[in-house]
């Protein structure tokens, strides 16, 4: 017999610390608010402060813990002084939400140095940066942490329309969430990801402002709500996950090709 409960599930986060990237608009912002309804404290972060302002007065309103911290994760001189301000103000990070991520929308060979750098350092080798910044401070501590890294179904399917870029580096992330997650299991660090499909956020809202409203197009005729990751973000922080890891789940409310 196991000395497991029955059901081995809870949403319940107090005592964890978190820190989200991307969190000024769209998905990041759900995530964060999500983490802090269910007691973690949590630190925002993104390039616009007046937005995260904005969030930290709602969680704070709402009666959740957050720091908020300007970042821009292709800086990264940052990243330890990030870590350090949510550190001195909530505690050791163990719960990491790598979620910023910006589209190229161009064909790969009309991209200039500049906005390939910008994608890869976004996308790509900021999150990787800062996870193992993250890991090296909980391996030093002695504690098991969780992250989850936000790729895209983009990363497993590209039609041609442009966003290559994106394309790759949201497959590399899914590659990063299963290498790491083989480095960091002896330290009892989780590390999974989730594929998002098309989910209102500033990103996908462009888009459609863009190119015209294509959700006809898929089987449901919608483009999702952030709302509707809840369960999957929960569940990787969950007791009921503690042996997940290395492992990615999609949530496409079937648009993408099987």
């Amino acid at each position: 017999m196991s000395d497991y409960p029955t059901p081995n599930v809870s949403h319940d986060l107090s005592g964890q610390v978190a820190l989200v990237t991307g969190t000024t608009s769209g998905l990041g912002r759900r995530f964060a608010m999500v983490l802090a309804a269910c007691g973690a404290k949590v630190a925002v972060t993104g390039r616009r402060a007046e937005r995260l302002e904005e969030l930290a007065k709602d969680i704070r309103d709402a009666g959740g813990v957050c720091e908020p911290i300007p970042f821009d994760i292709t800086d990264y001189g940052q990243i330890p002084g990030v870590v350090d301000k949510a550190e001195t103000a909530l505690g050791t990070v163990n719960i990491l939400i790598n979620n910023a991520g910006i589209p190229d929308a161009q064909r790969a060979h009309k991209m200039s140095d500049d906005l390939v750098d910008s994608v890869f350092g976004t996308n790509l080798v900021g999150p990787w940066k800062l996870s193992c910044e993250v890991a090296r401070r909980l391996i030093a501590a002695e504690k098991p942490g969780r992250m989850i890294n936000i790729s895209s179904v983009g990363g497993f399917r590209y039609d041609g329309n442009g966003a290559a870029l994106y394309s790759v580096t949201k497959s590399a992330i899914v590659r990063m969430t299963e290498v790491l997650a083989v480095e960091w299991s002896r330290f009892h660090i989780n590390v999974n990801a989730i594929a998002p499909g098309a989910f209102h956020s500033e990103m996908m809202d462009g888009m459609v402002s863009r190119m015209g409203d294509f959700s006809g197009n898929f089987p449901r005729g919608r483009i999702c709500d952030p709302e509707q990751m809840d369960s999957t973000l929960l569940y990787f922080l969950s007791p009921a996950s503690e042996a997940v890891t290395g492992t990615y789940v999609k949530i496409d409310d079937g648009q993408g090709a099987r």
